[in-house]
């Protein structure tokens, strides 16, 4: 059994992420995004050429104007003033090109990723959507997303230039000052790293509590908001709200936990660097007491300590970031490597659907090794033909067209259309050939067009319409202020069960399949509603494989063969009349479905009768 994923990781961030995102940043087959990686990379390392080369043209300027005024040569003092401003100028304009040139990078590979996960998220199997918290896996992928953009923005060009600007420095306070100047700035920086990376690592855990509660928060305000009706129903508005600000108070504490600790390291990076700023400085004040230095190579080393200290802070700012997005990302890469429970065979040729002949070879199936749902399954639905299963609610009904659909893989037996076992063949192909109206009929938040239309992506209004007036909803549409652009809702609760239920047969109409699948797909209609659906059903399974799941036998009399479903066994099988007259569990069931209908029909007769309504709804109890 498939793993479900988990929202947070635990101990320090993997850096594995960074790997992973290697193939997005050297795409194959885009030569001219690799170009623009060797664009960005030179326009790095000439804006950093300018940043270490700036506090030399400054110091030399100040050397030049410390002279006495008779000594003073204005031309040279200008030449290294104009260096400077020039340095300081061309260090801003390589930086923007090499975010400019590496954008198109650095969007690409945000893009690839999130619709790589995106898609993979729909490989997974049932068992893994059914397990899932919605609101949660939105944030998932949401943070991650950012982590990229944060991890791409961050890493590649702050804590690079920042290596390179400190040899770049380190070489020239040894060459300008000397080597204890050098070493003690090396320490500084090693110090404040360490620190920085020390406390962040421990701030980890604050981060990764605020990930949680949030989601925690974020789930349950869409479970919520999803189940609007519900909560109403049952008074619960009070209930959701403390359920949520519970979630909130983790999220508050967490958040507050995260900024003490940030308080701490920033306290602890000033003082590093105040105290290796200033025995720095002390240094080179006494070499210019001893006549070792000049006042200008003070200036410089005061600039090139400031021109340090600026990406020294950032990084301290960049490694919180990165690792903050390691840790959003974790969750999205573990999605991402999250095992396919259900698979194509390598090579799967497509479903060749000849005649629609579905055939369950002693099938049995189990969602836990606990819970066995079907024992032993064996029918045949002839091509073009039409088999009913019926039985009580957990017989195990809907889980055969699950099966059927390849949403779970069955323990042992074999599921074969026209000899071809489904195991075998491409879960596209398969899920191409047939068409359901399922029992539980749930819509995009789009226009009743696109609802139906999603039957047959791409397919032409006359095509739409026709699929409508089928499923007998047309009217119904046309009443409607917008017609076919009326929005139908979250998951279609603008339209009653009725009207969401006549959407969906109306796209399985459009998809026009081989093999049809009706799971209760009239069982939220009324009589009249009803019949008028079984007209048009009956048309559209002409000449088509057709398996009926149903509750109402009355839907089923006409079907070629009844499979009565108990406790995953069939316990009953054959025509309507012969199941009717062997006196069994069918008959059973029929007749007590046919005393309800009659005394839902004799409660219509008396029901404008206010004299006779009491004494017909007990004859009704």
């Amino acid at each position: 059994m498939a793993r479900v994923v988990t929202e947070e990781g635990d101990g320090a961030p993997s850096f594995r992420p960074l790997w992973m995102l290697m193939p997005y940043l050297w795409p194959k087959g885009r030569p001219e995004l690799r170009i623009r990686v060797f664009a960005a990379i030179f326009f790095l390392l000439l804006a950093t050429a300018a940043t270490s080369l700036s506090p030399l043209f400054y110091g030399w300027a100040v050397d030049v104007l410390a002279r006495t005024p008779a000594q003073i040569a204005l031309g040279a003092a200008l030449a290294w003033i104009g260096a400077y401003t020039a340095s300081r100028i061309l260090m801003q304009a390589f930086a923007q090109l090499r975010d400019g040139v590496f954008a198109k990078v650095q969007y690409h590979a945000m893009r690839e990723v999130a619709v790589s996960t995106f898609a993979h998220v729909h490989t997974l199997s049932l068992r893994f959507h059914l397990e899932r918290k919605t609101g949660g896996l939105s944030r998932i992928i949401e943070r991650g997303t950012k982590g990229i953009d944060t991890i791409l923005s961050f890493a590649l060009f702050s804590i690079f230039p920042t290596i390179i600007l400190l040899v770049f420095y380190a070489v020239i306070l040894f060459v300008k000052l000397n080597l204890l100047i050098a070493l003690v700035t090396v320490a500084m920086v090693a110090a404040y790293v360490w620190f920085t990376f020390a406390i962040t690592n421990w701030r980890i855990q604050f981060r990764r509590d605020m990930n949680q509660s949030d989601q925690d928060a974020n789930t349950k305000a869409v479970d919520s908001l999803l189940n609007y009706e519900t909560v109403k129903y049952f008074n619960s508005e009070a209930h959701e709200t403390r359920r949520f600000d519970k979630s909130m108070e983790k999220y508050s504490r967490a958040s507050i936990q995260a900024q003490i600790s940030l308080s701490v390291l920033n306290t602890g990076q000033a003082f590093i660097m105040a105290v290796g700023m200033g025995i720095v400085m002390a240094l080179a004040a006494m070499g210019i007491e001893n006549g070792q230095f000049s006042v200008g190579t003070l200036v410089s080393a005061n600039a090139i300590l400031i021109q340090l200290y600026i990406p020294l802070n950032l990084l301290g700012t960049v490694y919180r970031e990165i690792t903050q997005a390691l840790v959003d990302m974790e969750s999205m890469f573990r999605l991402l490597n999250q095992p396919e429970e259900v698979k194509d065979k390598p090579g799967a040729p497509p479903l060749n659907v000849t005649a629609g002949e579905i055939r369950f070879d002693d099938v049995v199936f189990c969602y836990d090794p606990e819970r066995t749902v079907l024992k032993g399954i064996s029918f045949r639905v002839p091509a073009g033909g039409t088999v009913a299963i019926v039985g009580p609610s957990g017989a195990g009904k809907s889980t055969i067209s699950r099966i059927l659909y390849r949403f779970y893989d069955i323990k042992s037996g074999a599921v074969t259309i026209d000899g071809q076992d489904i195991r075998d063949v491409s879960q596209a192909s398969l899920r191409a050939a047939i068409g359901i109206v399922p029992q539980d009929t749930v819509l995009f938040n789009d226009t009743v067009r696109y609802n139906i239309a999603y039957g047959r992506i791409g397919a032409n209004e006359a095509d739409v319409k026709d699929a409508a007036r089928y499923a007998q909803i047309d009217k119904f549409i046309t009443q409607l202020p917008l017609g076919y652009e009326s929005m139908v809702g979250e998951r279609g609760l603008k339209l009653s069960g009725g009207e969401k239920q006549r959407v969906a047969i109306a796209r399985t109409i459009l998809k026009n399949p081989p093999i049809l699948l009706l799971d209760e797909a009239t069982s939220a209609l009324d009589t009249h509603t009803e019949r008028e659906i079984q007209q048009a059903l009956a048309e559209i399974s002409r000449d088509r494989t057709t398996l009926v799941i149903a509750h109402r036998l009355s839907t089923v009399v006409d079907a070629d063969e009844i499979l009565v479903l108990d406790r995953g066994e069939i316990i009953e099988r054959g025509r309507h009349s012969d199941l009717v007259n062997a006196g069994g569990h069918y008959a059973a069931m029929w007749n007590k479905q046919k005393e309800a209908a009659a005394a839902r029909e004799k409660l219509k007769e008396v029901e404008n009768d206010p004299d006779v309504v009491h004494v017909a709804a007990q004859d009704v109890e």
